[in-house]
């Protein structure tokens, strides 16, 4: 049987041509949460199942269908899929929330899901996210919705429609269920073996079903904006009027509940329509509860994530920027082993002043070293041969403008290289030797 050395289905190689992509994203994302004055954390790749069934919800698709589970010796472990509940677990066991208040934390990491892959869906995925907590007030969403908009407009993303609504709190919510309840009772024939089951326990998981014929069936059921209480009302509309202050455009979508059951009040989407299906570039809200289900004492809670490949295949259709990949600075071409001792130790000395600096690793011939210079796309090249050595005298050629500057191979090597790679000078030490 041939042995299957493939990467597994649903994952995908980010290799050295592309991360520089990652490193834009990552770079962006860190410096506007920082500017908000987010700090980062780190958490661990699998927690027990336990804290994803309880923060998640039993009745999500998240945990119905798509967790990864492992059972070591007594205990079960899941790779997480999403970001959310372990952070507010390591926030807790930390004590973080004994701090001053509010706290905020963001974080870069990967998840796992157990889905049907295809464009903008992978089962190993990497998200940016953020969590506040302490904040009961609208003027924190707007905050959390303000930094999601301006990673995404550093991004240089354009067209991304923010959609808002609120999910209201346990109190107006039982009244929605009791209204969703009957709506969907009357079409229980209809509904998929998930969603039957989630009739009773939880029915606007319905609402979030992937079935297209769940999905059809949920456009015309009853709204939750229309059974709001009047505190998750008013907190909606000061909401709408911070955003408006910031001349931040939205639309109101009533059909929004997002995925995971710790969702209260505000819920909020950034979508695009250059991916396919999968449009979703961000997806937030509130979670007033979470914390207090998790053990602590009551503090509310909100944050958002955004789906870092999501987010590269956007900003690829719309043709963004991104960082420009790291390349090779000098590459010291050499003929003999007095050669290779002298490349050593320059690049060795311009290593530490943070150049990238190659020489010859396999032996090659000095004409196979200058098409292996050339493959690795060098700024620079000096050529180490017996003459160089013996005169002290070298030229640092410029690959793409084939310039010729001649640099003395002594202590000033490093700074006269300095000059000429960083500020394309030099100094004029050698001014007077012609070559």
């Amino acid at each position: 049987m041939a042995l299957n050395l493939k990467r597994p289905n649903g994952t995908e190689d980010i290799t050295p041509a592309n991360i520089h992509k990652w490193y834009t994203v990552e770079q962006v994302a860190r410096s506007v949460a920082q500017s908000y004055g987010f700090r980062e954390i780190r958490i661990p790749t699998f927690e027990n199942t336990e804290l994803f069934q309880r923060s998640v919800g039993e009745t999500t698709d998240v945990v119905q269908k798509e967790m990864y589970t492992v059972m070591a010796k007594e205990t079960k472990f899941t790779l997480r899929p999403e970001g959310t509940a372990g952070t507010i677990r390591a926030m807790l066991q930390n004590g973080l929330l004994n701090e001053a208040l509010p706290q905020k934390v963001f974080y870069l990491l990967s998840c796992f899901r157990h889905e049907r892959p295809q464009a903008g869906r992978l089962r190993e995925f990497h998200q940016f996210g953020l969590e506040m907590a302490g904040s009961a007030e609208p003027v924190a969403d707007a905050e959390v919705i303000s930094l999601a908009k301006a990673v995404l407009d550093t991004l240089g993303l354009k067209g991304i429609q923010l959609y808002i609504n609120s999910i209201g709190c346990p109190t107006c919510r039982a009244e929605y269920h009791k209204a969703l309840r009957a709506y969907f009772e009357a079409r229980k024939d209809q509904l998929c073996d998930t969603c039957l089951s989630r009739l009773e326990k939880n029915p606007m998981r319905i609402l979030d079903c992937k079935s297209p014929i769940c999905g059809e069936l949920g456009k015309d059921a009853p709204v939750i904006l229309d059974y709001l209480c009047e505190d998750c009302k008013t907190h909606f509309e000061k909401l709408q009027g911070y955003l408006k202050a910031m001349d931040i455009d939205f639309s109101i979508n009533p059909k929004i509940v997002r995925g995971l059951d710790y969702y209260t009040k505000t819920v909020f989407e950034f979508v695009t329509t250059d991916i396919g299906a999968q449009g979703t570039v961000c997806g937030g809200g509130r979670y007033d509860g979470l914390i207090e289900e998790l053990g602590g004492q009551h503090q509310p809670a909100l944050g958002f994530a955004m789906g870092i490949e999501r987010l590269l295949l956007t900003m690829e259709s719309q043709g963004c920027d991104f960082l420009e990949p790291n390349h090779c600075d000098l590459y010291i071409a050499t003929m003999d082993p007095e050669g290779v001792s002298r490349a050593m130790q320059y690049a060795n000395l311009l290593r530490q002043e943070g150049f990238w600096v190659e020489y010859d690793l396999l032996g090659r011939s000095f004409k196979s070293q200058m098409k292996y210079a050339d493959k690795i796309g060098t700024s620079y090249l000096l050529v180490l041969g017996e003459n160089e050595l013996t005169t002290g005298n070298a030229n640092l050629k410029n690959m793409k403008t084939g310039e010729q500057t001649p640099l003395l191979l002594d202590d000033s090597f490093v700074d006269s290289f300095t000059n000429v790679a960083m500020y394309g000078m030099f100094d004029g030490v050698m001014d007077e030797i012609s070559f």
